[in-house]
């Protein structure tokens, strides 16, 4: 019968309320329908995707009538990159449905006892909030309905973002209004010089082509760092685009390139070497330097991460006398951002190179009471490690979206600090982490972030507090 509905065309269905991962929900005899790109309120026409059993999706087709909550689209590229799915929602609606969304997780995904969730903190910044954006070059633009339909000849080099699901096909990006300062006349800038220059774009699918890969990176501090992948080593044009951009952006801090010759773009095992410049730019943070580097993570929207953080470290209440275990450390970001309110911060990550930040984010503020360890967390948060490091009073957690492992969670477990901050990108993930945790730990307070307006993406932080 599901199958059946496949193409069908469901007419006059109100949506009623956005769900998971940005789509809206109607209901058709009372069977939810899940669709994208329309906002609660619109009156539409639907057209049947896919059929299952308890549910189906769907794509408008018309509208009948338009939600009072809808706002004009600021951007060209709206519905087609991918990015910004929720420009045509207005930013109140959108918190509201971020704070939801947090407390729909922890009830069906936890199914633990919360208390009020306090209201989101937003974004003062709701475009050109991002200080890291990752271009894409390509040989295979994509092409709209309008463009393929007129049969003219059209420019087919790209520099811009995948379109979703479609590894090969990249939008060339006219203006992003999620980085500011100087990354859009980067952008364009380059991809006139390179297509003058008759420069190659990278072929996505035969995995040939001189440019493949543009990332900037800017700072609070006003400092820029650009970033070029290059699919083939040809010395000459490494040089020609790499002086074009040193000379055309002079104000340029941090100049980079990488050969990479492998079939993916992450560069976590190649070497970037400096053409230009320093090899990092400096964020800052209530007067503390933070050296970001190519391959440093660091949190893309810089004065949410800052609202963020501090929530973290109010949420651990540090009075000096703690031991705190940061845990998924990263860069050393909130173990330094909290250390001169603890008496010891030990943190943790996987990656060396961040660990190496870390460390140096320390020595460069003047930080002595932290220490740093590389390696597997369920592999270093083990009996040995505990025997000769103090238990922590406060464990801060802040792991990537997949969550933490369950051996963390079973050492967690068995650490029984009074205090557990666990901050989230994926509310999902931390419910489910949080229920197994529920057998030792209540949940005591919970603090929606939002760090990416116009997405659906919610940061959040919740404080566990030990059962008596």
């Amino acid at each position: 019968m599901s199958r059946k509905m496949k193409n069908k065309v469901l007419p006059n269905l109100r949506i009623e309320r956005i769900a998971a991962e940005g789509k809206c929900v109607a209901y058709y005899e009372g069977k939810v329908v899940f669709v994208p790109n329309v906002a609660p309120g619109d009156l539409v026409d639907i057209r049947v995707t896919k059929g299952r059993s308890s549910f189906m999706e769907g794509e408008a087709i018309a509208f009948h009538e338009f939600s009072k909550d809808r706002v004009k689209p600021f951007c060209s590229h709206f519905g087609t990159c991918g990015g910004c799915k929720w420009q045509h929602i207005n930013y109140e609606l959108q918190k509201t449905y971020k704070r939801q969304q947090v407390i729909d997780q922890f009830t069906r995904i936890g199914k633990v006892d919360i208390p009020e969730v306090l209201p989101i903190i937003g974004s003062e910044k709701t475009q050109y909030y991002r200080n890291k954006l990752d271009f894409t070059f390509s040989n295979n633009r994509w092409l709209t309905k309008e463009e393929i339909n007129s049969e003219e000849t059209f420019e087919r080099n790209a520099l811009g973002f995948h379109i979703p699901k479609m590894f090969d096909k990249i939008v060339d990006i006219d203006h992003c209004y999620l980085q500011g300062n100087a990354s859009n006349d980067i952008r364009n800038s380059l991809r006139t010089f390179a297509l003058q220059e008759g420069l190659t774009f990278f072929d996505l699918r035969n995995q040939v082509g001189l440019l493949r890969n543009l990332i900037i990176r800017s700072s609070s501090t006003g400092e820029i760092m650009v970033i070029v992948q290059f699919g083939e080593n040809d010395p000459n044009g490494i040089q020609k685009v790499m002086e074009y951009l040193k000379s055309e952006f002079p104000f340029i801090d941090s100049l980079l390139y990488i050969v990479n010759l492998k079939k993916n773009e992450t560069f976590h095992d190649q070497e970037v070497i400096t053409h230009h410049g320093r090899d990092f730019i400096e964020e800052e943070m209530e007067g503390l330097r933070f050296q970001v580097g190519p391959k440093s993570f660091y949190q893309t929207n810089s004065e949410q991460a800052y609202e963020l953080y501090k929530v973290a470290r109010e949420f651990a209440s540090l009075n000096g006398d703690e031991v705190v275990y940061d845990l998924y450390t990263g860069t050393g970001t909130i173990a330094n951002f909290v250390a001169k309110r603890a008496k010891q911060v030990v943190g943790i990550e996987y990656v060396e190179a961040a660990i190496a930040d870390a460390k140096i984010n320390s020595q460069i503020n003047g930080i002595e009471n932290t220490l740093f360890y590389a390696g597997d967390m369920k592999d270093i948060l083990n009996d040995e490690f505990l025997n000769n490091h103090p238990k922590p009073d406060v464990v801060i957690t802040d792991p990537p979206r997949a969550g933490m492992h369950e051996d963390v969670v079973k050492m967690l477990l068995r650490l029984e600090a009074p205090k557990i901050v666990y901050v989230s990108c994926n509310p999902a993930t931390q419910a489910r982490d949080i229920a197994l945790l529920s057998e030792k730990y209540q949940i005591d307070k919970i603090q929606p972030v939002d760090m990416f307006p116009q997405t659906y993406h919610v940061e959040n932080v919740v404080r566990l507090i030990l059962k008596s």
